[in-house]
């Protein structure tokens, strides 16, 4: 009886132990997949801005040498313009599918629909409403979480922002340098 219970415990004990490790690694997965398709959906917004527009940002108020505190900076890079766009950016997050690296087993989350309508290769994409729930929950955390980190980032056009938000600063991706450029 009581090697029965060894037997069990030493088969139980692993199987718990590798079910939470790849848990906390899909959980990693759609976090990382969620900024870093933030900060796409991001650098799509702000593209669609002309970048003539410009805002005027500082002190109104008038110096005692009569001067102003005011500087013009262009509208797409704005405080107030970012803010907008990270109140609506994890709306997006419905437009991704999650693709599995064959070799590696990890999760991808890619783009299935098409901003200007062509036709896309969704055939290593999976659609699935859970997916892009969790996608969006992940979104919203990591805006509500980051948001100072990521308006600095996008208001000084920092290059490779998906590297450096999403895995310098913020460690939400341990194996991102190692993901290509194009995918999320």
């Amino acid at each position: 009886m009581r090697e029965a219970a060894l037997l069990l415990t030493a088969c139980v004990i692993p199987c718990l132990l590798l079910s939470s490790c790849q848990a906390a690694r899909q959980g990693q997965d759609i976090r990382c997949g969620a900024c870093r398709a933030l900060v796409d959906e991001m650098e799509w917004a702000i593209s669609q801005i002309d970048p003539k527009k410009m805002i005027q940002t500082g002190s109104f108020r008038i110096n005692p040498d009569g001067s102003q505190s005011i500087k013009e900076v262009p509208l797409a890079r704005s405080e107030g313009n970012l803010m907008e766009l990270m109140e609506m950016v994890c709306e997006g997050m419905e437009d991704y599918g999650e693709r599995t690296d064959s070799s590696t087993n990890r999760k991808s989350y890619v783009r299935v629909k098409s901003r200007s309508g062509e036709p896309m290769d969704l055939s290593e994409a999976m659609l699935d409403s859970r997916v892009t729930a969790s996608l969006k929950f992940s979104c919203e955390t990591i805006v509500e979480q980051h948001e100072d980190e990521i308006i600095e980032f996008f208001a000084h056009e920092t290059d490779n922002v998906k590297d450096k938000l999403c895995s310098k600063r913020t460690d939400l991706c341990d194996h991102a340098l190692k993901i290509p450029h194009d995918e999320l």
